[in-house]
């Protein structure tokens, strides 16, 4: 691995919902259809407070909403299927889903040799990779089969900054969900935000997307500059 100045940032890590692709969307269908069919709408906007929620609560969630409860056997049968609605989305996924912009990042980090990582809370994201041919491109990958511990909770970070051999005060984090900058913060991380600056504050840096990144920003970013 490339040797990298004391005074530069070494490594970077990626979310993957949200950041690299936008698979809210098939999450958002899988859930409507679930509702659907149990004989209740969902929206949208109910489907926004779902972000960064795991599965299970998820589900929980949306029950209370449509004043439902299952049992055990049956909650459990509606995640799964839930699930392989999702994955069916999913398998139709091919390049054209990696959002815009995110690809010069990524050319520039390759041609630099500046080390990347995938930090993601989900356990498909390396289906998904693969689905959008990034998978190879990544130096390490950390999904929801590797951690313990959700974000805020820096883990998924730390791993990742341990697989890339970086110093976590030498890692830059994209991220789009408020809990995942929080996670950064926590890891000692530099933090940039995707998305809407009212929500994600708390990040060293906010963009709405990839395309107001200009690479000039990633080279003062990784030399560490102000």
């Amino acid at each position: 691995m490339t040797q990298h100045k004391k005074d530069t940032k070494a490594a970077v890590i990626f979310d993957l919902d949200g950041v690299i692709v936008d698979t809210a969307k098939f999450h958002f269908q899988a859930w409507k259809k679930l509702a659907n069919d149990l004989g209740f709408d969902f929206t949208q906007e109910q489907n926004e407070q779902l972000k960064g929620v795991s599965r299970v609560e998820s589900l929980k969630k949306i029950l209370q909403w449509g004043n439902m409860e299952l049992s055990e056997e049956e909650f459990n049968r509606q995640m799964a299927l839930k699930n392989e609605n999702y994955l069916g989305y999913v398998e139709k996924m091919d390049e054209s889903e990696i959002l815009p912009g995110v690809r010069k990042i990524l050319d520039y980090l390759k041609q630099n040799n500046i080390p990347f990582a995938l930090g993601s809370a989900s356990k498909n994201a390396r289906r998904i990779l693969k689905q959008i041919n990034l998978y190879e491109e990544f130096d390490a990958i950390v999904d929801g089969t590797d951690v313990s511990k959700a974000k805020p909770d820096p883990e998924v970070f730390l791993i990742a900054a341990v697989k890339l051999g970086a110093q976590a005060h030498d890692c830059v984090v994209f991220e789009d969900a408020l809990a995942g900058v929080q996670a950064a913060n926590a890891g000692n991380m530099t933090s940039i935000g995707i998305g809407s600056a009212s929500v994600l504050g708390e990040a060293d840096h906010v963009f709405n997307d990839f395309t107001e990144i200009e690479i000039e920003f990633i080279e003062k970013l990784l030399r560490n500059e102000k």
